[in-house]
């Protein structure tokens, strides 16, 4: 999410294609939130967010302003090679969402997810294109 939020490639595209459909909706987490947080007070952020003139808080304002806060439970097992991700996949069955969409090789490796695939951006976009039309 933190690309959609900070830079205007395919992921702000997402981001803006979900704020138009009113069907569509984000979904995540007190934790994820938390994560957003933290990754916001980096160098590479905090550098792009002098870029765009927005403040940390700005940012996530605009995020909290189109997602929907679910509380997960935790998973089993874990799933992931990065046990941080699994919080994204616990928050995709919290939410009963109908696809993960992340940058993150970790989880595009996995593919799909207790029957929920995973996608990058561009066909996250692509898939709400086909939805539309």
């Amino acid at each position: 999410m933190l690309s959609a939020l900070l830079w205007r490639g395919t992921p702000y595209r997402l981001f803006e294609a979900i704020r138009q459909q009113p069907d569509v909706q984000l979904y995540s987490s007190a934790t994820l939130l938390a994560e957003l947080a933290d990754v916001l007070t980096r160098p590479s952020p905090t550098k792009q967010l002098a870029t765009i003139g927005k403040t940390a808080r700005e940012v996530t304002a605009d995020y909290l302003a189109v997602v929907e806060i679910v509380a997960p439970a935790t998973l089993s097992a874990p799933v992931s090679r990065d046990p941080d991700d699994d919080q994204v996949l616990a928050c995709a069955l919290a939410a009963q969402a109908d696809l993960i969409v992340s940058g993150d090789g970790d989880l595009l490796t996995l593919k799909c997810f207790q029957g929920v695939p995973i996608v990058t951006a561009a066909q996250a976009v692509e898939k709400i294109k086909a939805a539309t039309s």
